[in-house]
Order: structure tokens, then sequence, then C-alpha cells
């Protein structure tokens, strides 16, 4: 029997039953709905996440403290700080594969000007953190080698701190208070939104390092070093570059573990969406538990096809038809029930992807990876579930079906 022919007895036998086809179907519709949502939602969710991350700064490598251990007792990372501006300088001056190296001083505290006063991150940097941190200004100009030199009081405010601060103005040129150090604003950072664990980049103000130590913090220690490369591809060869030079700086011994650590942006990033990916699959494979349902579906209702049309089946046997062609027949039959519905829940899924996302702000992404799969599965579970009832058919003797009542 040719192909074409048992396309369209196919067609006509779903055709002539709609309302038992429709519900057969409906399995299959939304079972691959239900997996385009779960993956639509899963891959938005990693999506976002590496775009925060990406945030942070431009191939990002992070020199933060080390851990320190009491009684043999390990007391945790970040325990045990020894990082000082002059490690930042060192590796500025000798690190070979960094396009960029700044000291970040951290701490918190009152900024008074404008229309009020507000709690913020205070950071002191280098002229090199806008370059590392991918981090342009969106008023002002960033604060120069010579306002870093010469200790100059001057600031530049997150996108928040500006928006509280000086609502409706453009804040550069005004007067700003940092913990009662009066200071001159001459920039404003571009927004940054939230960080992947929801911290607000843009709550932040930044002024030169060494005006932060002398004027502010006093301490000698400080809380990180940043750098970064030109080449994502150059990352590890630069941490090991700047673990080297780290060591020399704290002339620690060959047999002596550091006392820092160094982590990258692409060790954040494969933390964060792999937890993401795995919670995304899950959900599609808890959701790919209706297509196997809608397969039962399908399997009841070819068997009560194969029951009613058992003289049918007699008939064509009769006048030349192999068990083979029966058997083609019913299973064509059923992977395209399947076909539609898989077809019929695409649209579903991402009308319902497109809904949720309009609804709860959520970003949503379906990779088209997830399209083939789901098709192809609803394929699968046409031939799967459809081999029984086919199988059955073509067994049936001709003599026996034509007597059938």
């Amino acid at each position: 029997m040719k192909k074409q022919t048992l396309v369209r007895i196919a067609g006509q036998s779903i055709v002539k039953n709609k309302m038992r086809t429709l519900l057969t179907m409906l399995g299959i519709v939304i079972g691959v709905g239900a997996v385009i949502v779960m993956v639509a939602v899963g891959h938005g969710a990693q999506s976002t996440i590496e775009q925060q991350i990406g945030n942070l700064g431009t191939n990002l490598i992070m020199v933060t403290a080390g851990s320190s251990q009491q009684g043999g007792v390990s007391q945790g990372a970040q325990t045990f700080n020894r990082l000082t501006v002059d490690d930042a300088e060192k590796l500025s001056r000798e690190a070979t594969l960094v396009a960029g190296v700044s000291p970040v001083i951290n701490s918190r505290g009152q900024v008074i000007g404008g229309d009020g006063n507000w709690r913020t991150s205070i950071q002191g940097v280098s002229t090199a953190y806008p370059v590392i941190r991918g981090w342009e200004t969106s008023s002002g100009d960033f604060f120069t080698d010579a306002d870093l030199n010469a200790k100059r009081k001057v600031v530049l405010l997150g996108a928040t701190v500006a928006a509280n601060l000086f609502p409706g103005q453009d804040p550069v040129g005004q007067q700003v208070q940092v913990r009662s150090v009066p200071m001159t604003v001459v920039g404003v950072m571009a927004a940054k939104g939230q960080t992947a664990n929801g911290n607000d980049m843009d709550d932040v103000v930044l002024l030169p390092y060494t005006t932060m130590q002398s004027r502010l913090s006093g301490g000698m220690f400080i809380g990180q070093v940043i750098a970064s490369t030109t080449d994502a591809n150059e990352i590890p060869a630069a941490q090991e570059e700047i673990r080297a030079l780290m060591r020399e700086s704290h002339r620690q011994g060959d047999g002596e573990p550091d006392d820092f650590t160094i982590r990258n942006q692409n060790e954040l990033a494969a933390a964060a969406t792999g937890t993401t990916q795995v919670m995304s699959w899950l959900l599609a494979a808890i959701a790919s538990v209706s297509l196997v349902v809608g397969g039962i579906g399908i399997m009841n209702i070819m068997l009560v096809s194969v029951t009613e049309r058992t003289r049918e089946i007699g008939i064509r046997m009769a006048i030349g038809a192999r068990g083979g062609d029966v058997l083609l027949q019913f299973l064509v039959e059923s992977v395209v029930m399947s076909l539609l519905g898989g077809v019929i829940g695409l649209v579903v899924g991402y009308g319902g992807a497109a809904l949720l996302g309009h609804l709860t702000g959520w970003s949503t992404s379906t990779p088209p990876a997830a399209v083939m799969i789901a098709v192809g599965f609803s394929a699968a579970v046409g031939v799967f579930f459809g081999f029984y009832p086919a199988r059955k058919a073509a067994a049936l003797n001709p003599i026996e079906a034509l007597r059938y009542e």
C-alpha cells in the first residue's frame, strides 16, 4: 500500500471521529505544552542568572581572603585576611596576562546630600575598576589617576543612590557627605540591576581607594582584589600567574597552603546555572509524565478502533492487503494523532510560557532543542503505544474478521 494512501486513510479515520480524536490528543497536547512551559521557565531563569553574573564584569577574577585554623579546626573561608593595596599594586605592575587590576575596600555608611540621606555600600577602587567590571557612567566621568594620586575627595554614585538623593536631577558637581566627609560628585554609574542572589549592584558609591584609606577606613587590609583578562581563554593561566605573584608577595614557602582564595566569573556562572539547569530538566521530566498518560490514552482508543473496524480489516485482507499493510495503517493513525497533538501542544506551550512571563515578570526562553525533543517524544509515544493495537489488528484472521458482528 502506498504511503500517500496510508496517510489519506489515517486522516479519514481521524476526521470521522472528531470528538474522540480531540479527546485522545488532549493528553499529548497537555504533555507537550507542559514540557515547553517548564523548559522555557527554567531556561529563562538560567539566561537571567548568566546575564546577572555577566554584569559583575568582563572575564572577572577575584582574589579574596583565605581561611584560618585554630587548634586544627578550620574557621572557614575569608577568616584570615592578609590582602593589602601592595598586593594589588604588585599584580598591576608584574602580571602580564591581566587587562586591569583594582583593590576593593568595602565599607558601609551614611551618605548625605540633595534631598536626604541614604545608607549604602562604600567602595574604594582604582581607575581600572570600570574596565574590569565593564561599567560605564551614565553621567559625568570616572575619577582619574591624578585624583587617585592626590587622594582627592571625589565620588561616583550608583543609580539607586543617585535616584534617592537627587530624584529627577543630575547630581554631577553637587556636594555630598560620605560619613561626614564632604565630597564632590563627579559621575553617576549606569544602572546594573541585581546580582544572582538579589543584591542591588547600583546601591553603592565609588571613590579612590587612596581617599578611602586616608579619610574613611584607615585600615591596612582590604576586602578583595579584582582583575580581568582580555580573553576568557586566558583566565586559567592568569589565575596561576596571580597565584604565583600573591604567594611571592606574602612570602609563602613551597609547602604552605595559599592564604588567599582565587575565583573567576566562569566558576560562579557554572555553579549557579548548573543548579538551574538541573531543576529545569527535572521539571520537564515531571511534565513529560503527562505525555506517557496521553500515550496510554492513544493506545486505548486505538484498541477500541481495532475492535470497531474488525470487519473492515477482514475486507481489506480478503482483497489482498497483507498483515504488514494493516499494521502500518493503524501505526500511521497513531503517529498522526500524536504529531498533531504535539504541534498543538507547541502552540499551547509557547502561549502558556508567554502568558506566564507576562503575569509574573519572569524571563522565559524556549531553546530549539526542547522543541525538537518534545515533538520527537510525542511521535515516539505514538509509535510505542500504537504498536500493540496495530499488531493486534494485523494478526486478525480474515475469515473470523469478516464474521465479526
